[in-house]
């Protein structure tokens, strides 16, 4: 592969293979869509920086899925963060949300670098959620949150869950190219192939693909002149890397109003009676995309 740049450069997520070693992985680079999310709430940095990891996660690991359906993200604990939650569809869209106590947050982001995963979640879980569509059952594998990054939960959840070696990079970042500060995301996953009677030990593969992994800068994961291909040819030229076509990635959002009034319909009708506001409307807010749905009664009833 030759470090030149493909039409898309940002919001994308691609797989790429290390030439003749056992050894692949994806890249994702993340621009209008990643700020499109962390921008619907009044995140605090800290906040911002955590729902970044969990966007850039969830396309990573979502689009090794060879069905349409969805790869969900998600970790909860009992730190300044409840939970924390990335929705990756196969059609390329991308959603988050942080539910967080200010007040925490703010007490435990006083330090001179902003606090990581295992701060602001405390003693919890790291969720990954495989949804086929309402036809199949979902998979789902829970582990423990350990390390002060999402990447190092992840990297945790492949090896107990799902035996697979496999190394993260992440980066979320503000960057003002002219018209204001911002939000971007990137990222870096790597799997190491198992070793069989045919390709014999990948050990020594594998530890050299960590180590150059390793070397990634989060400058480099960020910016935007530095295309995919060229990042990847940076890291892995000695062997050769191929990167295959991109996918394209978007923010957006499921609700709709006739979900917003199948789940009040959910209520009984008394307590449907004492949602109604002095407008004489029923508001619901969604949590992912802040969009505010006043609804009269008679369209619920």
């Amino acid at each position: 592969m030759a470090p030149v740049t493909q039409t898309l450069t940002d919001d994308i997520v691609a797989p790429f293979q290390i030439d003749s070693q056992p050894v692949r992985g994806r890249i994702v680079r993340l621009g209008p869509a990643v700020d499109e999310v962390l921008t619907r709430h009044a995140y605090p940095p800290a906040v911002a920086n955590l729902l970044g990891e969990a966007c850039a996660l969830a396309a990573l690991v979502g689009a090794s899925l060879k069905f349409e359906g969805r790869l969900i993200v998600q970790a909860q604990g009992d730190g300044p963060v409840a939970y924390v939650v990335a929705d990756y569809d196969t059609s390329g869209g991308l959603r988050g949300y942080c539910r967080f106590n200010p007040e925490r947050v703010a007490e435990a982001s006083g330090g001179f670098a902003l606090p990581g995963a295992g701060t602001l979640l405390g003693n919890g879980v790291f969720i990954m959620t495989v949804d086929q569509g309402p036809d199949m059952d979902r998979y789902q594998g829970v582990t423990p949150i350990e390390g002060e990054t999402l990447a190092l939960c992840a990297e945790a959840y492949f090896v107990q869950s799902e035996q697979t070696p496999t190394r993260v990079r992440l980066a979320v970042g503000q960057l003002d190219t002219g018209d204001g500060p911002k939000w971007r995301a990137g990222g870096l996953l790597i799997q190491n192939i198992a070793e069989d009677q045919a390709r014999g030990s990948t050990e020594d593969a594998w530890e050299t693909a960590q180590a150059f992994i390793a070397t990634v800068g989060e400058d480099e994961l960020l910016d935007p002149l530095v295309s995919s291909e060229t990042l990847l040819w940076r890291l892995f030229h000695e062997n050769g890397v191929r990167m295959f076509p991109a996918k394209a990635l978007t923010g957006f959002c499921r609700c709709s109003e006739d979900k917003i009034i199948g789940m009040l319909r959910s209520f009984p009708a008394e307590e449907r009676a004492e949602m109604v506001e002095p407008d004489g409307a029923i508001h619901v807010t969604c949590e992912y995309c802040s969009r505010v749905y006043a609804l009269a009664p008679g369209a619920v009833d």
